[in-house]
């Protein structure tokens, strides 16, 4: 999983950590939405090609949860027509790439080229090579690359982890994930593999990111499922560690009905206590099948009070603040390492070749 990383960093012409966003499309929008609660930050510029949004009208902005774009007061942020203008301000601490995966690599490498610690929306990337040139570029420049994989900063998946990190209920036994869409018919990206990796890498990504945060790499991965349209669609993995006695596995893919526009959740069986989460999106409206449940080895059942903000982006939030201490401390988030990141996208990859095998592939 790698070594933490450090860094000198002098800020620019503040105390407070600059953030400059490259991209606003969905995710960028949501990551200055988002900032707006952060603390000992700001976003002082944004880049985009789209004069509109440069001009503040962000109305064409979906995706497929929160709300629309609209009408945004930019007076107070510079705005850029190409990233390298905001690259070279000397007043920017923090680049925050937001652009399609397919145009993460050119930025993120002009980006450290710059001397600007960064943080990439996930995934990292489609390809491994390409991973591995930035994971190796941001050790060369000494400067932090972060990926904005925000699942351990969602309140249920934040308290699983912890149960699990601290032992209270005894070792993790086994863990079942669940992510599910529809066909991302909110964006034309998203839709097209080529771009984005299809579900088993843009989607998918998600489950190997907190699988290898909570459980470690496994030393192999049994695949079945679907790949169509250049990309997996759909997939079930056993993932095999070298305790026989863990059993982890997962479904995930974007083969559901327009009516089933997401869903996500878990069962984990520790030795004293069992966890179960249950959430979907049916026919657009949030339907909490199983919040969040904490079953004990005395025979009681609760649903713990979690902790943080019930905004729609809260937990874009944390995971920006994570990454703003980062800056501040010099010091890379354990939960946003690069190589955390690359070794999910590796998952991703060896399973679309366990499919395409019929055999569990190692993990090397």
């Amino acid at each position: 999983m790698g070594v933490a990383i450090e860094v000198q960093h002098t800020f620019g012409t503040s105390s407070m950590v600059q953030i400059g966003i490259v991209g606003i499309g969905f995710m960028g929008m949501t990551h200055f939405e988002a900032a707006r609660k952060l603390k000992g930050a700001r976003v002082a510029a944004i880049a985009t090609r789209d004069p509109a949004k440069r001009s503040g009208d962000w109305s064409a902005i979906q995706g497929n949860f929160g709300p629309r774009g609209g009408q945004v007061d930019l007076k107070r942020v510079k705005v850029y027509a190409d990233y390298r203008e905001l690259l070279a301000d000397p007043e920017i601490d923090l680049v925050d790439i937001c652009l399609p995966t397919s145009e993460h690599e050119r930025v993120v490498l002009d980006a450290l080229a710059a001397g600007k610690s960064t943080i990439v929306e996930k995934p990292l990337a489609l390809d491994l090579k390409a991973a591995d040139r930035m994971v190796h570029a941001a050790q060369a420049a000494q400067r932090l690359l972060m990926v904005a994989h925000v699942l351990p900063f969602v309140p249920e998946f934040k308290f699983a982890a912890d149960c699990i990190a601290c032992g209270q209920y005894g070792k993790l036994r086994a863990a079942h994930f669940r992510r599910i869409i529809s066909k991302p018919d909110w964006s034309d990206e998203l839709a097209d593999a080529a771009r984005s990796g299809g579900p088993g890498i843009d989607l998918h990504i998600h489950d190997n990111h907190f699988i290898g945060l909570v459980c470690g790499v496994p030393r192999r991965v049994h695949s079945r499922g679907i790949i169509e349209f250049g990309g997996t669609q759909h997939l079930t993995t056993q993932y095999l560690f070298d305790d026989p006695n863990l059993t982890v596995s997962c479904v995930s893919g974007g083969i559901a009905a327009r009516g089933l526009a997401f869903a996500h959740g878990f069962e984990i069986y520790l030795e004293d206590a069992t966890l179960l989460y249950d959430f979907n999106t049916l026919a657009n409206q949030p339907v909490l099948n199983r919040p969040l449940t904490l079953a004990t080895a005395n025979g009681k059942v609760t649903q713990p009070k979690l902790k943080g903000s019930a905004s729609w982006c809260a937990a874009f939030t944390a995971e920006l603040q994570a990454a703003v201490d980062g800056v501040s401390a010099g010091r890379e988030p354990p939960l946003l390492a690069g190589t955390l990141a690359r070794d999910a996208l590796k998952l991703c990859h060896l399973e679309r070749k366990s499919i395409a095998t019929g055999k569990a592939v190692a993990v090397q």
